[in-house]
């Protein structure tokens, strides 16, 4: 409790001592920072972001064994587009990119007639099916943020409040899949659903503030500090949990070495931990910087 105080007395302190055109200016050069990673990467590679095997295709093979290393794994592979190798608990988890299908049916034969002591677990996804899925997934993210827009403007129905409040959940998710993409996380269902809830984190402490400045009466600055404190409380008991799911999925395996690595719950809380870093930043100073604007305008001036 010490630390949420601390860090409400700390933003109170900022906010108070800048003028809104200084608080609103970070969180702007970190989302111009966002959309340059994340334009750089698709006139790279085509994909904003690194594609996941569910939204590229390809086949996922798992091997109970461990004496062989990267290397040798790599060499045995040279023939296939191997792209990735790597360790959960006991096993060996090689990543190939879409083939034709009699390389497919090459490398499943390879793997039931030389890897049969391995125990060997086969996943294969084609690669227009994953398109697809690569479609809905986007369309999913586009009505999610649409309609949560809409829902904003009814709720407040003042343009610059509610256009803060999109603004704000539009920067959050830039900067977290900025992150994803500088991480070289991929994206799957796990990071896709990661994203989707933190629209709604996103939202929910925005539309906090809002409601506080526009609705209550008194000093602006003590609201803006009324709303922080409920606020930071709030995000700090989610990114306490957030951090301890991250530990747990990612490093549990160095204290029981027969508890495998859940990949997909480590991307999901490292997504989410990023994204609430963020939505601090454009909560307290990109949201706030503007109502302050707002509020401080002439009455018969706001729109």
């Amino acid at each position: 409790m010490g630390n949420i105080k601390d860090l409400v007395s700390r933003f109170d302190t900022y906010v108070r001592t800048h003028k809104p055109e200084q608080l609103v200016t970070p969180p702007l050069i970190v989302l111009a920072l966002a959309l340059i990673v994340l334009g750089g990467m698709y006139v790279a590679t085509g994909s904003p972001v690194r594609l996941g095997f569910q939204f590229e295709g390809g086949t996922i093979v798992e091997l109970a064994t461990i004496d062989m290393s990267d290397d040798a794994l790599k060499l045995a592979f040279a023939d296939y587009p191997l792209t990735d190798v790597s360790k959960s608990g006991n096993r060996r988890m090689l990543r190939f990119g879409p083939m034709d299908n009699d390389m497919e049916k090459s490398l499943v034969e390879k793997i039931n007639t030389e890897y049969e002591y391995a125990t060997p677990e086969i996943k294969q996804a084609d690669p227009v099916y994953a398109k697809a899925q690569q479609g809905q997934a986007i369309k999913a993210i586009i009505i999610s943020f649409c309609l949560m827009a809409i829902v904003v403007f009814l709720i407040f129905r003042t343009l610059v409040p509610s256009v803060a409040v999109v603004l704000s959940a539009f920067s959050d998710i830039m900067i977290a899949a900025a992150f994803i993409a500088i991480m070289g996380i991929e994206l799957s269902f796990g990071t896709i659903a990661a994203l989707l809830m933190l629209i709604g984190y996103s939202v929910d402490s925005d539309i906090l503030l809002t409601t506080r400045l526009l609705k209550r009466r008194g000093n602006l600055d003590d609201k803006v500090t009324s709303a922080m404190t409920t606020g930071l409380t709030m995000t700090g008991t989610t990114l306490a949990a957030l951090l301890m799911m991250y530990f747990v999925s990612t490093y549990s395996y160095l204290i029981i070495p027969s508890f495998p690595q859940i990949s997909i719950i480590s991307d999901i809380s490292a997504v989410l931990i990023f994204g609430l870093a963020a939505d601090l930043m454009n909560t307290w100073m990109l949201n706030t910087g503007i109502l302050k604007w707002h509020l401080s305008k002439p009455r018969g001036r706001r729109t």
